[in-house]
């Protein structure tokens, strides 16, 4: 079944009409416990790699799952940061898409339960970020064997963590890898005029997982839209967005000031590819070359 459309890529209508037939909440309807429930329910249906171990980890208060492959390299680590505006997502429903890409890179994955908004405003999920990362140091990890990556919010707060790190003083990650990040909570750019049929955000969407995230904080606040920010000293970065969805615009001007400040930077724009498109590796086979492409670069961007 597909929505109707030709695409170059039949897969993706596939995907688009698999969205379709999913209740969602209603947007602006402020029932978080509804959008929680159903973004946990879409992350039970995403198959685990074989051979995966799963275990509930607490990091000085703060919960967390550790995900091994089989085969993992306990030398490195990836930090994942699930999406989910702040505000919805959890270990459960963004542990097939962490464990896939920890399983393509090689290595044992952190996933931690951060604060959610509107209960934990701005800055409590970049605190828990940092927290999760100074964890994996205190385990012995090298931080040049360690990579931060997120999707979403979670790519804002990839990048977010990165500045805050750089700030706090403690040693850059290895390298940072954000899918279809969110990384400027103004709502703007050419996509949002561009892309009309985003099947998953809308501007008016976003917005509302902004406000009950800043909560008065104004949007242009480096660790809230780090695209904004000073971006000198950060590690390399890969930044993945689909050429369908209104956050390319949020991609794109990540890349350019990144690059400006001196930060080696790859931004990919995959045509016909909606948000987070790795999520439906299952059913996508350019879910899964997204995630295997990016886990060859991960790991030439990795100490040895």
């Amino acid at each position: 079944m597909t929505d109707g459309k030709t695409y170059r890529d039949p897969e993706i209508g596939a995907v688009r009409a698999l969205l379709a037939s999913m209740p969602a909440a209603e947007e602006g309807s402020g029932d978080w416990t509804a959008r929680r429930a159903g973004i946990d329910g879409f992350g039970d249906m995403t198959p685990l790699p074989e051979g995966l171990t799963v275990e509930a980890i607490g990091i000085a208060g703060l919960p967390a799952e550790l995900l091994t492959p089989a085969d993992a390299d306990p030398a490195r680590a990836l930090l994942y940061l699930h999406g989910g505006g702040y505000c919805i997502g959890s270990p459960r429903s963004h542990r097939g898409l962490a464990a896939n890409l920890a399983a393509a890179i090689g290595v044992p994955c952190l996933l931690p339960d951060y604060r959610l908004a509107p209960e934990h405003r701005f800055p409590a999920a970049v605190d828990d970020a940092v927290k999760a990362y100074r964890h994996l140091l205190g385990e012995g990890i090298e931080p040049g064997r360690i990579v931060i990556a997120g999707d979403s919010a979670g790519g804002g707060l990839t990048i977010a963590a990165a500045i805050a790190i750089r700030d706090s003083g403690l040693p850059q990650p290895g390298c940072l890898f954000a899918i279809s990040p969110w990384v400027n909570l103004g709502q703007s750019g050419t996509a949002y005029a561009a892309v009309l049929d985003d099947p998953m955000l809308s501007r008016e969407g976003l917005q509302d997982f902004a406000d009950a995230y800043l909560q008065g904080e104004g949007p242009g606040h480096p660790l809230a839209s780090p695209a904004l920010g000073d971006l000198h000293g950060l590690p390399p970065m890969l930044l993945h967005a689909g050429g369908a969805e209104i956050l390319a615009s949020d991609t794109t001007l990540l890349a350019e000031r990144a690059g400006l400040a001196g930060v080696e930077v790859r931004a990919e724009i995959w045509p016909e590819m909606i948000h987070v498109w790795h999520a439906f590796a299952p059913w996508l086979g350019a879910g899964r070359r997204a995630i295997d492409e990016a886990a060859v670069w991960v790991k030439g961007k990795l100490a040895a």
